[in-house]
């Protein structure tokens, strides 16, 4: 119990240090580059932070476990806009974009609602199973590859370069986003296991350890670097990143290996979990149209749903 409570410790460190360094890497890299740095966000930051998902989903697949990849999927989805965003909105308000209000939070609601349709077959058909099927997952892929085409055209709008005399230089920024996300993974992954292990001896059940541990233990990622970018006034990757996150888990975390390994089977799951993964996302789009930005006051909202979800995950 003291070695794993010691491990969790050195965890959590190495975590909130890894995406310290991540965000600093990632946000001169846009620099450097002169793209926004909206554009890493939606692309490095959330890509990098969703690893954890990806390895989850592949493992739980070719171990024919389709509802814990479904499972992980849904409720990172979750957890990022309600948790993450919620929590980082206390911290300071986010601004957000008027590109990202009529363009990347549009594409988030669409797929989100897409992935909701293939995954309820029973709905336009009592006699059928839920299932997600090859097909579904080459669809989800079909749309994903829009939002691909969109970060394209984004790359190839420049923006004017930003004077900052602390501003690393190239290869140390390229240094300093691998060594992050490197930590931030090994972090997370040290912080779950010996999370799970203190359970485990606490006589904590395999399901509750399911729905709390692991699965806010994927998404720590995210959580923490969007809470780091938000205090070093890094708004554009805070957003950015539970954005990208958000599509790249429904595009490639479920998405690509469905289209590959073959789809999942009577999916055993509540109609709420897809509600409040849709209703979240559309509250995001709701709350960034009213006045282009999250308020302390709306990222409240978010995390009283989000309670309200868990107790009725836990409870009901």
């Amino acid at each position: 119990m003291i070695i794993n409570t010691v491990l969790l410790i050195i965890g959590f460190i190495i975590l909130i240090k890894g995406a310290d360094f991540f965000v600093d890497g990632a946000s001169n890299t846009a620099r450097h580059f002169k793209v926004s740095k909206m554009l890493i966000g939606l692309t490095i930051v959330s890509f990098g932070t969703s690893a954890p998902e990806f390895a989850v989903s592949i493992k739980s697949l070719l171990s024919h476990s389709g509802d814990i990849t479904l499972g992980n999927v849904i409720g990172s989805n979750i957890l990022n806009i309600l948790l993450i965003l919620g929590i980082s909105s206390l911290i300071h308000p986010l601004t957000v974009k008027n590109n990202t209000v009529k363009k990347e939070l549009p594409i988030t609601l669409l797929i989100t609602i897409l992935f909701g349709v293939l995954l309820s077959d029973s709905l336009f058909d009592l006699n059928m199973k839920n299932t997600f099927t090859r097909l579904d997952g080459i669809i989800i892929l079909l749309f994903f590859s829009v939002f691909i085409y969109y970060l394209i055209s984004m790359m190839r709008n420049k923006i004017e370069d930003e004077e900052d005399s602390k501003i690393l230089s190239l290869p140390k920024s390229f240094i300093y986003t691998i060594l992050g996300i490197i930590a931030i993974i090994f972090g997370s992954n040290v912080v779950v296991d010996s999370a799970t292990k203190i359970a485990t001896l606490m006589g904590v059940s395999q399901r509750m350890i399911a729905l709390t541990i692991v699965a806010l233990g994927t998404s720590l990622p995210e959580l923490v670097t969007s809470v780091v970018a938000t205090r070093k006034k890094e708004y554009d990757i805070a957003i950015g990143n539970v954005v990208g996150s958000n599509i790249f888990n429904l595009g490639v975390v479920i998405g690509l290996p469905v289209s590959i390994l073959g789809g999942v089977g009577t999916i055993l799951f509540s109609y709420i979990d897809l509600i409040v993964m849709i209703g979240s996302a559309l509250l995001l789009w709701l709350f960034a149209f009213n006045d282009y930005k999250i308020s302390k006051k709306e990222g409240i909202m978010f995390l009283l749903v989000f309670v309200a979800y868990y107790s009725y995950v836990i409870f009901g």
